[in-house]
């Protein structure tokens, strides 16, 4: 099917599906948080994915197996679909970590080795994008030469385009970068603090990547910024939804916010990714139900993050 909207990724970035499929989730056992899968389940995933016309596909050094399933069961179909991974892991499976973000290391040596073995794990000649991984900081960008060293693997050909995993606080500083191509970034109606960065990085030209968007289907409670606890019954979405699932709902608010270009959602049944698809065909909320959702999440207290007066944004 092709029928999926598309958008530009940046002003000078392809076309990509507003759907994309986000494939931590094809990690398997190696990883210190496991994921059992069998190959059979993770090739039908990965098909699934581009028989329904989605053509976005984010993967990590950082997700075990997942580069080599990609390259593995669809690598046959390279020209289909749009390929992200990141930059600056450590190498290799780490099973035994502890809990938090491993170590991350942005030297020209590491991050030119993780290329080249995303290369070899995902059976292809180039990577259409590459992001900086857990939102390094302006310091650590500028001490390790990093804008040098993507743009050289990019001149090289075997990096099309580079960006960032971007957060709070590091993101306004990431703003002011224009060498980058795309962000990644944490977004939800459930989880709305970098709404008007979004807004604010897509009229700057920059192609903006959600991850979370889906949000588990609002079946955590949320904090607000001052502490007060939020469930899916308090925001009064649940009134909004009108035939969509609750997932499908919220895949449709972050599709429908501006300066969004993909929303990645992340799973391990083939199922799961046609119901995403089917939401996602059904195109952005309107422009009345988006404006009340909103509302509704002003009033409880789930809102965009106010931008400092001193901020570089």
């Amino acid at each position: 099917m092709s029928d999926l909207e598309r958008r530009r990724l940046g002003d000078n970035g392809p076309q990509v599906t507003v759907l994309g499929f986000g494939a931590m989730e094809l990690r398997g056992e190696p990883h210190r948080n496991p994921r059992p899968l069998g190959e059979s389940v993770a090739a039908e995933v990965l098909n699934t994915v581009l028989d329904e016309g989605i053509n976005f596909i984010d993967t990590s050094v950082d997700y075990a197996l997942s580069e080599e399933r990609i390259g593995r069961h669809i690598g046959a179909r390279r020209d289909e679909y749009f390929l992200a991974s990141k930059a600056g892991c450590p190498l290799g499976f780490h099973p035994d970590a502890p809990p938090g973000p491993l170590p991350h290391d942005y030297s020209p040596a590491n991050i030119r080795a993780g290329v080249e073995q995303s290369l070899r794990r995902l059976r292809t000649d180039r990577l259409d994008l590459v992001q900086l991984h857990i939102s390094p900081a302006l310091q650590v960008l500028r001490r390790d030469g990093v804008v040098d060293t993507l743009t050289a693997l990019r001149e090289e050909g075997k990096v099309l385009a580079f960006g960032v995993s971007s957060t709070l606080p590091e993101i306004d500083d990431h703003l002011q970068i224009d060498e980058f191509s795309a962000f990644q970034v944490p977004f939800s109606a459930l989880e709305r603090d970098l709404e008007t960065r979004i807004q604010i990085a897509g009229e700057r030209g920059f192609g903006i990547i959600v991850r979370g968007g889906v949000a588990q289907a609002g079946k955590r409670e949320k904090t607000t910024a001052d502490g007060r606890p939020v469930t899916w019954a308090d925001t009064g979405l649940e009134e909004l939804r009108d035939r969509d699932s609750r997932q499908g709902f919220l895949l449709r608010y972050a599709i429908t916010t501006p300066g969004v270009t993909t929303v990645i959602a992340g799973t391990a049944d083939p199922d799961h990714v046609r119901e995403n698809a089917v939401a996602a065909r059904r195109g952005p909320l309107s422009a009345d139900v988006y404006a009340e959702a909103r509302r509704r999440l002003d009033d409880v207290g789930i809102t965009t993050a106010v931008i400092p007066a001193d901020s570089p944004v």
